[in-house]
């Protein structure tokens, strides 16, 4: 099994964008928190996490992200279950997401750059401010994050089969354990 520090170095080959690189590492923190709460494999879930979006700064138009980059992986050894939740977090390459790892991958993406966008609203800029219910509010305004599809976060939560308020609170509490590294 590859290492975090292995994903880490090939992220930052990749990937200069410091927002890209925020993203990838809360979105590594939320899956961790999910692997463990489901006892998975942590590094595994965290490394997905962590590379999902890797190859975007270079090929950001669809279908080349994620398809450059899950041949990377592949020709790096990355393991295969990892190479297909990458796959599916992008709807238009039609990958069934089918695996725990899948569905969790795409039902995290979408909502962690949402909270991230809604803790840099907040007066103090931190996600100490954020909590469930503003992050539902917000959700119902569809002029904030436009870039953002709730089609996508709402299909998320119900291909992972959880409850909208449980789902918000885990990313929430995942993305503010990292808060410094997120710099919220």
């Amino acid at each position: 099994m590859k290492t975090r520090a292995e994903a880490w170095t090939l992220l930052n080959e990749w990937t200069t964008s410091e927002s890209l690189i925020r993203h990838a590492l809360a979105v590594e923190a939320a899956m961790r928190l999910y692997a463990r709460r489901s006892v998975q494999d942590e590094e595994l879930w965290g490394n997905t996490g962590l590379l999902h979006d890797f190859d975007y700064e270079r090929h950001p138009d669809p279908p080349d992200h994620p398809t450059v980059g899950m041949n990377e992986l592949r020709r790096l050894g990355w393991p295969e279950e990892m190479i297909h939740a990458i796959g599916g977090h992008a709807q238009y390459l039609n990958i069934a997401r089918e695996s725990e790892l899948d569905k969790t991958l795409f039902a995290v993406d979408e909502l962690c750059g949402f909270i991230v966008a809604i803790a840099h609203t907040r007066p103090s800029r931190t996600l100490a401010e954020v909590d469930v219910p503003a992050v539902k509010k917000k959700l119902r305004q569809s002029g904030f994050a436009r870039a953002v599809s709730r089609e996508d976060i709402a299909q998320g939560i119900a291909e992972l089969q959880i409850d909208l308020d449980e789902h918000i609170g885990n990313c929430i509490a995942a993305l503010q354990s990292i808060a410094p590294a997120l710099r919220l």
